[in-house]
């Protein structure tokens, strides 16, 4: 199966620009928003997409070992902005489904494939830090980051953008044992990608196993 890798934070915290230095990647741009960066085409192919089969259906096809889904939770924003006159919880169902159903679809990618989601955050009253989504199934009876092995979060301190790696008691981050050492790490995703690639032995040449 292939990897899912989520990586959350606030807007204007590095999430975006975090890939700036990933090659042979796509980008399926969810608010068809420019890149905050300088990008050469042939370096990170971008697409503007915001259905979630059209999602599902690229990531089986796609050509690249490495995709992004920037921003994740827009597939729920732009589905409920096309619905909000419906009446009714069905479409909060179907909402949630579309988005369960792009998180599964990674299962049936090759072993060697990456996909980075890039989620905002939301807190709840006492401040606890979890993925943003829209209505009570996704927030009540699933929690997202149980399908996910690897999440991040984006921090700025002093001015400077790193990813924290490890759970500070207040949030969902985690990574598996011994595959970041340090608590915060810089803000690039590319490096991520070969920690990854590291720690489950994927050769990032070939996108085959060592």
């Amino acid at each position: 199966m292939g990897i899912a890798v989520m990586i959350m934070g606030e807007s204007g915290t590095g999430k975006s620009t975090s890939i700036r230095n990933l090659k042979d990647a796509g980008v399926i741009n969810v608010y068809g928003k420019p890149l905050p960066f300088r990008n050469d085409p042939k370096r990170l192919k971008t697409i503007n997409m915001d259905g979630c089969n059209e999602v599902i259906s690229l990531l089986g096809k796609a050509d690249a070992d490495v995709i992004i889904i920037d921003d994740f939770q827009g597939l729920l924003v732009t589905q409920f902005m096309g619905r909000a006159k419906e009446n009714g919880y069905q479409k909060f169902t179907d909402m949630a489904l579309g988005y369960y159903n792009v998180i599964r679809s990674v299962q049936s990618m090759p072993d060697h494939k990456r996909v980075y989601f890039l989620s905002h955050i939301e807190r709840d009253a006492s401040g606890f830090e979890k993925v943003k989504t829209i209505g009570k199934l996704l927030d009540e009876k699933v929690t997202v980051e149980g399908f996910f092995t690897v999440v991040l979060k984006t921090s700025v301190i002093n001015g400077e953008y790193f990813f924290q790696t490890h759970n500070s008691g207040s949030d969902t981050v985690k990574s598996p044992m011994d595959m970041f050492k340090e608590d915060l790490i810089p803000n690039d995703l590319a490096e991520v990608d070969r920690a990854i690639c590291d720690y489950y032995d994927i050769n990032q040449q070939q996108g085959e196993k060592k």
